[in-house]
């Protein structure tokens, strides 16, 4: 992700439902022969996973057609900023795991309000004022070279590992790797929250530091790392691609801290611009539909949101592994607390100045 974040002034109820806002979309007479069949969806999601959510419901939807453009999460927020004036390229919904970003445009009064009839059928974090909501449960680990890292060696707290980084920094010097947070969106949003979970998170930074950590703009890097043993680990990793990532490849492995474990979701919502907003709720209820978000976490994706989803990638399932331990980033105004300017760069000042890479 070239763009700097600070840049951009950071400071499927079952198919009933589904099935009605098809028919809302497709209207009748000539209002319906004149209206856009497209639904432009903006989002920060490699379309090969959602490739068969637009593929059902294209099925399920006749005539309705998916314009999905695939963007970095900083380039998504700024592109949008820079489209929502043209009408040929306004998006209708825009889906994104920024969160923090997704909830300042809604802040700004850039979402239309919308009550899906799923929204009973998910946290209450996961829905803000009917305008954000949550779609997926993410949670943030560690990944490791089981050839290089035994099992048992690998860190259970956030302590530990700054433990075991400080007293083995020989061994871990430049073979550790995290995300760069000034390039990162995600991976700034991340180490603000562990900065607001414990006040001992910076000790962590300073022992990533002292074993020079490289820093990366994207997770699939910092997974060829530690797949070539390059990296030994890798900190603050997104677990979806993780977990992905480590079914074919074998020395790789994930780990979930059991002191707290961060839980990002990725955000979608219908833009109040959007030129197919009968389009766009459909797709915000196929989304967040039982069958679409099963389809969603089939692909080895994401873990579903819903509370009443029951495959193998469900709430249920990650909550049960996580215990306790699981700590979701609520959707709400608490996200925007870094994205004032001045709080954004004195945070990034900090946390380069611990690092040991002070500007």
């Amino acid at each position: 992700m070239p763009t700097r974040r600070s840049a951009i002034g950071v400071g499927l109820l079952g198919l009933g439902g589904t099935l009605a806002s098809a028919v809302r979309a497709a209207g009748t007479g000539s209002d319906a022969r004149s209206a856009d069949r497209r639904v432009r969806v903006m989002s920060t999601t490699d379309r090969a996973a959602v490739q068969p959510l637009i593929d059902d419901f294209e099925r399920r939807h006749a005539g309705l057609r998916v314009d999905y453009r695939q963007l970095g999460s900083v380039e998504l927020y700024q592109r949008f900023l820079h489209e929502k004036r043209h009408a040929a390229d306004r998006p209708d919904v825009l889906w994104s795991s920024a969160m923090d970003l997704q909830i300042k445009l809604v802040n700004d009064g850039h979402a239309l309000r919308y009550e899906s009839p799923h929204a009973l059928q998910l946290p209450r974090w996961a829905v803000w004022k009917h305008e954000a909501y949550g779609t997926t449960r993410e949670p943030v680990g560690i990944v490791y070279n089981r050839q290089l890292l035994a099992e048992h060696d690998v860190p259970r707290t956030h302590a530990a590992l700054a433990a075991l980084l400080r007293a083995d920094t020989a061994r871990f010097r430049d073979r550790v790797s995290t995300y760069d947070i000034e390039r990162a969106g995600l991976g700034f949003l991340i180490a603000a929250h562990d900065a607001m979970a414990t006040p001992r998170s910076w000790d962590l930074v300073q022992a990533l530091g002292l074993c020079r950590a490289s820093l990366h703009a994207d997770t699939q890097s910092m997974l060829e790392g530690v797949a070539t043993g390059r990296s030994l680990l890798a900190f603050n990793v997104l677990g979806t691609y993780a977990e992905a990532f480590a079914r074919s490849n074998s020395e790789v492995a994930v780990a979930y801290l059991n002191d707290y474990t961060l839980v990002v979701s990725r955000v979608a919502f219908i833009a109040r611009s959007a030129p197919n907003p009968q389009g766009a709720r459909a797709w915000l209820d196929h989304l967040l539909s039982l069958d679409g978000q099963q389809l969603l976490a089939d692909g080895g994706g994401p873990y579903a949101v819903r509370t009443d989803a029951t495959r193998p990638r469900s709430a249920a399932a990650i909550m049960r592994q996580l215990g306790t331990a699981a700590r979701p980033i609520a959707l709400g105004p608490g996200l925007l607390a870094h994205l004032d300017r001045s709080k954004h760069d004195a945070f990034l000042k900090r946390w380069h100045r611990e690092f040991g890479q002070s500007r």
